[in-house]
């Protein structure tokens, strides 16, 4: 059952890539939907998830990522009212304020995750949570050594 469903997820890929190719470079919209598809199927094989528990797992991987997101924003909005306070050279209080936004901003994320690996367990076994883990940071460190070596990356109104 896992292979069917991971030759069906790879010719999904694959069908998805081909539509890319034939339009050109993918708009940013295009690329995040491909990277995500690229990252399920790495995922899935990565850590052996059988049918069942892909079912179960992935609605759960899928809000978390939603909420890494918008932690992920909170983070990135914190970090540039931080350096705006820097670089008006605003009151040492002002700054420590933004610090400390920066901070919590951090933290909120490092308990997402926190929270999300104890929901993963109640799914998979220890195993394929920690193959969760490592398997992402796989992916990651592929995609960018892929972006250096084939520029493949995304042409929005941001990254022309």
């Amino acid at each position: 059952m896992k292979k069917i469903f991971s030759i069906a997820l790879s010719a999904m890929l694959l069908l998805g890539a081909f539509t890319c190719l034939a339009q050109g470079k993918p708009d940013k919209k295009e690329w995040q939907e491909k990277m995500k598809a690229e990252k399920v199927a790495y995922l899935t094989d990565y850590m052996n998830l059988t049918s069942a528990e892909a079912q179960k797992f992935w609605p759960v991987y899928n809000q978390a990522e939603s909420e890494k997101m918008e932690g992920f924003k909170n983070t990135m909005d914190a970090y540039k009212a931080l350096e705006t306070a820097i670089n008006e050279k605003k009151s040492d209080s002002e700054v420590q304020k933004a610090l400390d936004n920066y901070l919590s901003a951090q933290q909120k994320g490092s308990e997402i995750d926190k929270k999300y690996s104890e929901k993963y367990r109640e799914i998979l076994p220890g195993q394929k949570v920690a193959k969760l883990y490592l398997g992402e940071e796989k992916f990651r460190r592929e995609q960018i050594h892929r972006w250096h070596r084939d520029g493949d990356e995304p042409k929005g109104k941001n990254n022309k």
